[in-house]
């Protein structure tokens, strides 16, 4: 029995997908048009999934596979991530039938192209680094059987920021964020001061609030961010992002009466 190819399955409508695609990272894009079935509940990823399987455009051309990353489709691991319709957002959450047709897929803005719609987010994770995200565990801490106790009002505050999957859509809407400042332009970008905001108020990570502090503090830091309020708008989280940065606004000010005034 021979199987059935993905335009041979049941499907409730065909949508026209626009696709950006790029060989390399120093090739220069070009678009491509497909004609693709779309089963009832689909997503961009599971479409994608099928044009892979079925790899034609419209005037019936074979063609390589476009290239995407995806995950785990719950949108918690953040790395289908990509431009749709022109807005960032992650594929697998991105329901065909709740988009406009003709669909137009583009790979995440401000990150270099791996290939096609596969982009190097590495920018992103060194920020995070530079601004010492994360909690220290090693070292000559009082253990106890029991966490720490942290209030339920300050949990629930807390979470909103740790649904954070580094997926970059906030990055790629920051107009201060990107390559286009030139090699000079150092912004951290909204994603790492969020985790900032998180790892301060961690019963743990308050230890290392001046450090984390003093590293958004320095060139392309907090004093970068121009307040567009883009990614805010489109973090598929919804995490308060300007909440954050402006609580850090407060907290790095006081660091600054701290470091001038106390004891040295």
């Amino acid at each position: 029995m021979q199987a059935q190819t993905p335009s041979d399955s049941p499907a409730c409508e065909t949508v026209e997908l626009q696709i950006r695609r790029q060989h390399g990272p120093t090739s220069r894009p070009y678009w491509q048009t497909f004609a693709c079935p779309v089963r009832p509940g689909a997503n961009v990823v599971s479409l994608l999934m099928d044009l892979r399987e079925h790899c034609v455009t419209q005037d019936g051309t074979r063609v390589d596979p476009v290239a995407f990353e995806h995950n785990c489709m719950e949108e918690v691991c953040g790395a289908c991530a990509m431009l749709i319709n022109g807005s960032p957002r992650p594929a697998c959450s991105a329901l065909i039938a709740e988009l406009e047709a003709p669909i137009r897929l583009e790979p995440l803005p401000k990150f270099p192209v791996v290939r096609d719609l596969m982009v190097d987010r590495a920018a992103l994770f060194a920020h995070l680094k530079q601004v010492k995200a994360w909690i220290k565990l090693d070292g000559p801490w009082d253990v106890h059987e029991r966490a720490p106790r942290v209030s339920p009002k300050e949990w629930q505050a807390n979470y909103l920021y740790s649904r954070c999957m580094s997926c970059g859509c906030c990055m790629a809407a920051c107009p201060q964020f990107g390559p286009q400042f030139g090699p000079e332009a150092t912004f951290v970008g909204p994603a790492p001061l969020a985790q900032v905001r998180l790892m301060n108020a961690h019963p743990t990570g308050r230890y290392d609030k001046a450090e984390r502090l003093h590293a958004i503090m320095a060139d392309g830091g907090l004093s970068d961010c121009g307040n567009a309020q883009n990614c805010v708008r489109v973090c598929p989280k919804a995490i308060p992002l300007t909440t954050a940065i402006g609580e850090l606004g407060r907290e790095t000010t006081l660091q600054a009466f701290k470091d001038l005034f106390g004891p040295h």
